[in-house]
């Protein structure tokens, strides 16, 4: 198999400034193709020097700007310098750009074989609605430039292809889809949940519901907790705990502060392994999900997952085979978290079904094979 020399580009890493899914995704993609014997660069920020981690050199910057665009900018012009020293004296063969945050450094370097990597789009971001202020106009602006000027395209999932199809008039032969991968090994391990449910001042024996994500309109947390208040009509003894944090939080507790609902903010991910092994239930309430990790890691751990029929968790969920899908409103989000907690039997089914899923479907490495044949086609 031939050796490519790759460059990574993308606001986030899980070994530095980690936000959300996407550090994730693009750090196990560069790892995924070490392993496959390619040679690759991850330029990103950090405050940190310099380190190489599983194989994968990574280039750390850290910016300043007044504001989110701003600082995007100065952060692309960054990494295009450090690019350019570790250019020589063999240059890369591919230059691999991750979401609009990079589509600066891809403007400046667009003359080489890029590609550039939807994970989701601001309009999907605003839950499915285009907006007037001038962040959003920006940032779709460069959505759709880095759609644009890139030798080729990727999405995370047919739904978010489509997407940028029709936001951005991509070209569908120009974009394929990369779905995200996951490493089960990672998310499934051997605790008691009792005493994991106990660590919260939770009977063993309650049904533990966990929601793990940002606080924001996008995730749907709103429309979760509304579902609780009716789930709790019905189960006295369910009990919930929403790991994350984001501009909603505040807003949630309020409504919340009659319910069960124990907001426990930003985890550790060794807390967040020990929760989702020790949750009955994982809800997904998103009004808008390009992929869903979430759904991968849950399934890794063997949930049972009830998720809004949207996006990326419409097309990977088979319904009631290895999950439940529902209508984006709280009262369909009841009925399935109640369809689940009140047959354990049948939710630990649909949960070890999904895992049967990941094993088959969405393991890293036929994943990154994928995308060199996209590496191959930017040549081509």
């Amino acid at each position: 198999m031939e050796s490519f020399k790759i460059a990574f580009f993308c606001w986030e890493s899980m070994y530095a400034e980690r936000v959300g899914g996407l550090a994730n995704a693009a750090t196990n993609l560069a790892e995924t193709l070490v392993k496959q014997g390619h040679e690759v660069h991850f330029f990103t920020r950090g405050k940190i020097p310099d380190q190489t981690v599983k194989g994968v050199s990574y280039h750390y910057c850290m910016p300043v700007g007044k504001n989110i665009v701003e600082y995007c900018d100065a952060m692309s012009t960054a990494m295009v310098a450090q690019f350019r020293k570790c250019d020589t004296p063999h240059r890369f063969d591919f230059l691999h750009f991750h979401d609009w945050h990079v589509v600066q450094a891809l403007h400046f370097l667009q003359d080489r074989n890029t590609i550039f990597t939807y994970h989701s789009t601001e309009y999907g971001r605003n839950g499915n609605q285009t907006g007037d202020w001038w962040e959003f106009k920006e940032i779709s602006g460069k959505e759709w430039y880095g759609g644009l000027i890139a030798k080729r395209v990727t999405a995370v999932s047919a739904t978010l292809k489509n997407e940028v199809m029709q936001l951005y008039n991509i070209p569908f032969d120009k974009c394929d889809v990369i779905p995200n991968g996951v490493v089960p090994r990672e998310y499934r391990t051997n605790i008691d949940p009792g005493e994991v449910k106990q660590a919260y001042g939770i009977h063993p024996y309650a049904p533990l519901i966990l929601f793990i994500g940002r606080l924001v309109y996008q995730k749907g947390p709103d429309l979760f907790i509304e579902a609780i208040r009716k789930v709790c009509q019905s189960r006295w003894d369910a009990k919930v705990i929403v790991a994350g944090d984001g501009g909603m939080r505040e807003f949630l507790q309020e409504r919340a502060k009659d319910l069960p609902v124990n907001f426990v903010g930003y985890i550790p991910d060794s807390e967040y392994i020990r929760l989702l092994n020790a949750a009955d239930v994982v809800v997904i309430p998103s009004r808008n999900e390009p992929f869903g990790l979430v759904l991968l890691e849950a399934w890794s751990a063997e949930k049972c997952v009830v998720a809004c029929n949207v996006g990326g968790l419409s097309e990977n969920i088979d319904a009631f085979v290895n999950g439940v899908k529902v209508e984006v409103n709280p009262d369909s989000l009841a009925w399935g978290i109640n369809a689940m907690i009140n047959e354990p039997w049948n939710a630990g089914a649909l949960g070890k079904r999904g895992r049967k899923k990941v094993d088959r479907v969405f393991l890293w490495d036929p994943i990154v094979r994928g995308l060199t044949d996209t590496y191959a086609r930017t040549v081509s």
